[in-house]
């Protein structure tokens, strides 16, 4: 796992388009992130593949992307232009089932498997927060598709700091499915920041 180009590419995000929230967000690993200590007691048998940062990794990702499928189901009732939309639309329709990949994972692994409600308890890196939700669900039109584009490219490059961190945590991301996965999450992360940024130059004025 090239680490190295995770890192940059979320330095450069953050570089670019990062406020306060993103900096706070990018500040600590996922042990500092607000509703992950304490949400549910890990326990590892001994001579398991995983660690406690897969499981948290995976626990936390749930959310994660639960509030990016809220987040996207948005555009459809604020107006959102064809393009937004159908980047939201794609974002919905990819990440519904990987939830159900990391809850399946959980649950082969006997830990605590979140639902898709578990975004208003759990703010993980990049999450919003609830003012930027709220100014998210006020938008409208033109207003709506800077706001989302801003946000999911926040969003977008929370998940790449939990790859990140997971990588940077002794022993963890080795076990195949958690390596595969986290891997994926960059590849099409890192390739639809790629499509938001090129749609906030080209689209809106």
């Amino acid at each position: 796992m090239n680490t190295k180009r995770i890192a940059r590419t979320v330095a450069l995000i953050a570089l670019l388009f990062a406020g306060p929230t993103l900096a706070r967000a990018q500040s600590g690993g996922m042990a500092d992130m607000p509703g992950m200590s304490g949400m549910h007691h890990i326990v590892i048998p001994p001579g398991s593949q995983i660690t406690v940062a897969d499981v948290e990794f995976m626990q936390g990702m749930i959310a994660h992307h639960a509030q990016a499928v809220y987040m996207s189901r948005l555009a459809v009732g604020h107006g959102a232009n064809k393009q937004v939309l159908a980047l939201a639309t794609m974002i919905d329709q990819s990440q519904i089932p990987e939830i159900r990949i990391m809850q399946n994972w959980l649950r082969r692994y006997n830990q605590f498997a979140p639902d898709t409600n578990s975004w208003h308890d759990m703010q993980m890196a990049g999450m919003l927060t609830a003012e930027q939700i709220k100014t998210l669900n006020a938008a409208q039109g033109v207003e709506f598709d800077r706001k989302f584009l801003e946000y999911m490219i926040q969003h977008h490059a929370g998940a790449l700091k939990m790859v990140e961190d997971l990588f940077a945590t002794p022993g963890a991301g080795q076990e195949v499915d958690t390596n595969v996965f986290a891997n994926d999450v960059v590849t099409v992360q890192t390739g639809e920041i790629g499509i938001m940024l090129k749609l906030r130059k080209d689209q809106l004025p």
